[in-house]
């Protein structure tokens, strides 16, 4: 496994170079040596304070990537920005510890390390504090000067699409089907709002969705017909704060919490079915294309060289 994970760090380190990019594990190491000892102890001591923080930050990492490339444009303030945009609005967060993390590393080495690599250093170490897989961060992005508040309502995946869309929607910005499924299962953490499955609960219903009776019960005390729409119910009810495979046992049982989740397995596509009946009956399979997956994410339209910028705070351009 670590001879996989290393060739293909070295791999994508090679189609960085050949594209006039330098994304390499060793990008700091001399430049900003304690940055990971830093980063781990600040996300070990957020992960301690709130668990559900850590499924927040690996979300911005996706929502960032997904946007342009992983620019951290998505950290930008600004009232028209990718905050604000519909997929973010309200329920991206994590804001400020990011940025309390990165007025840290300034500390230790000012001027240096970007916001899209700590994004990326931050997610990793968010599922490593909750158990998950880790894997090797490879660092050399440089921060965007705009972010697209269009861009992000087009390009981020809403809870609604089934299988098909998901592989088109992920096959766009360059990843498999099985990058898609195996980074579905990062919602074996966190939380979801009730407005984003109310209607698997009461309808109008998509077509093909299953849900299980019993599940569906036990979700209306927490999102009634009508109000309620800002309040959470965890996306692995099973081991909500753990980082393990119980979300794809979860799907098999027709009891994700999202339409997009259980489309992986009651949707009309075998591809994802039968990546989610490999990763339900072998964890270590899920962590180690979560893992591999996580990376191909992190290399999605990355700024190098001269492009960008290194923000001295996250929150605006320099």
């Amino acid at each position: 496994m670590a001879i996989m994970s290393f060739v293909l760090v070295l791999l994508l380190a090679l189609h960085g170079s050949a594209l006039g990019q330098t994304l390499n594990s060793s990008f700091y190491r001399s430049s900003c040596p304690n940055l990971t000892t830093i980063v781990r102890a600040a996300v070990q001591q957020a992960v301690q304070a709130e668990a559900r923080i850590a499924a927040s930050f690996v979300r911005l990492h996706f929502h960032d990537c997904f946007v342009n490339g992983c620019d951290a444009s998505i950290l930008l303030d600004g009232t028209n920005l990718e905050q604000n945009a519909f997929p973010n609005a309200g329920s991206a967060r994590g804001f400020d510890i990011v940025d309390s993390i990165k007025s840290s590393v300034e500390s230790s080495c000012p001027g240096v390390v970007s916001c899209a690599d700590l994004l990326a250093l931050i997610a990793r170490d968010s599922v490593v504090a909750l158990n998950g897989p880790s894997w090797t961060v490879v660092f050399g992005r440089r921060d965007s000067l705009t972010a697209s508040q269009s861009a992000a309502n087009a390009n981020l995946p809403p809870p609604t699409l089934n299988a098909s869309a998901l592989i088109t929607s992920f096959q766009n910005q360059g990843l498999s089907t099985t990058d898609m499924v195996a980074l579905s299962g990062a919602h074996t953490i966190g939380q979801a709002r009730c407005t984003t499955f109310k209607a698997r609960l009461y309808g109008p219903f998509q077509r093909g969705d299953q849900m299980d009776q019993s599940f569906n019960t036990s979700l209306q005390s927490s999102c009634p017909s009508s109000n309620g729409d800002t309040n959470l119910s965890p996306l692995d009810v099973q081991t909500p704060t753990s980082f393990d495979n119980r979300y794809f046992r979860n799907l098999q049982s027709r009891r994700g919490l999202l339409f997009s989740d259980q489309t992986l397995f009651s949707g009309n596509q075998a591809s994802t079915r039968n990546l989610v009946n490999s990763y339900a009956s072998s964890q270590s399979t899920f962590f180690q294309d979560f893992g591999n997956a996580m990376v191909r994410m992190g290399n999605i339209n990355v700024l190098t060289g001269s492009n960008g910028e290194i923000r001295r705070n996250c929150g605006r351009t320099n």
